[in-house]
């Protein structure tokens, strides 16, 4: 558990009155399709999702194209293409050393050779019967908006990508500007108030905040106070509001979202998938760390603690569990007279 300053909410009856909370379907709806494929953007907006999330790189020729991570092997078929065999190579990346194929080493049209593939096929062999092509942040706009819904778009290490002569923000300021239908967010702090100096205080910005330990300052009462400078809402991971041991058993809850409100902040945790991997081991059903467990449960539990949105794989659960959460009460059975 981390020691953050934050306590234990203790348990309560008491009915909080309902908001409605955002459906953010991540990378699209990755538990049924590859990420970042169009087939998953558009299920997601089948599913109701209010959002869809797409991760933002950089290609060589200054392109955003939506991948998970700058190194492509994962998430495309890459490696399987002989003419790009010589490309393979090791470099640092935001600190860590990596080997494989980097985004910024293709142009656009190279990439777009490329085809998605499911990136965890162990955890979600069902995707594997599905392919697509590599889109740009453009078009994934362009998907959100034919469907009528937003987009939350993950800026992937800006403040790496520019040391490397890449300007992802100056490059995402100048495509979609303060458009009120795309959220930007990041794990990088000075790329989120890069975003805010160049677009000022129209533009809806989230500071992400991972579980590791070195950014445990950012969820204290001042850490929080200190993104609300430049932030309008956070996106921890759901480990910093359900508490879990070394075990995966959970111990309890954060008071994460109350402390972020009281600075002004959203909230819209990560990630919630249904696959007994990602779920705590109450909710989990059966052995197999690809079987399906009761993630609408620990959906339901986020939405009960009243953050703002949920970030999720499976937006039809999320969905589900947000109005049965805002449906009222049925009325007492009273006996005939």
């Amino acid at each position: 558990m981390h020691e953050t300053g934050l306590q234990t909410v203790p348990g309560s009856g008491r009915r909080v009155p309902r908001r409605h909370p955002v459906v953010i379907g991540h990378r699209g709806a990755a538990a049924h399709r590859p990420e970042h494929t169009r087939a998953g953007y558009e299920l997601a907006a089948d599913l109701g999702a209010d959002r869809i999330e797409p991760d933002v790189v950089v290609t060589r020729d200054g392109a955003l194209v939506v991948r998970h991570e700058v190194e492509l092997s994962l998430s495309t078929d890459v490696a399987t293409r002989p003419e790009f065999a010589g490309r393979r190579r090791t470099q640092e990346v935001a600190g860590d050393v990596c080997t494989g194929w980097f985004v910024q080493d293709f142009t656009l049209a190279e990439v777009r050779t490329l085809r998605a593939v499911e990136r965890w096929p162990h955890l979600r062999p069902g995707n594997t019967l599905h392919t697509g092509e590599v889109l740009t942040l453009a078009e994934v706009v362009e998907i959100a908006r034919a469907r009528g819904i937003g987009v939350q778009a993950e800026l992937k290490d800006p403040s790496w990508s520019a040391s490397v002569g890449l300007p992802m923000t100056e490059l995402v300021a100048a495509e979609v500007g303060t458009a009120p239908d795309v959220v930007l967010q990041s794990f990088d702090a000075a790329g989120v108030r890069e975003l805010r100096d160049r677009l000022g205080a129209a533009a809806t910005l989230v500071q992400l905040i991972g579980d590791e330990d070195a950014v445990d300052p950012m969820v204290t009462p001042a850490g929080l106070r200190e993104i609300s400078t430049y932030a309008g809402g956070i996106g921890p991971s759901k480990h910093r509001i359900l508490l879990r041991d070394a075990t995966g058993t959970m111990v309890g809850v954060s008071d994460l979202v109350a402390q972020a409100h009281r600075a002004g902040l959203t909230v819209a945790p990560f990630t919630v998938r249904a696959e007994n991997a990602f779920l705590p081991a109450h909710l989990r059903r059966g052995t197999d760390p690809a079987g399906l467990g009761d993630a609408g449960t620990e959906t339901r539990l986020l939405l009960a603690l009243g953050v703002d949105g949920v970030i999720t794989d499976n937006p039809e659960i999320a969905v589900r569990e947000r109005a049965a959460l805002a449906a009222p009460a049925l009325a007492p059975v009273r006996p005939r007279e």
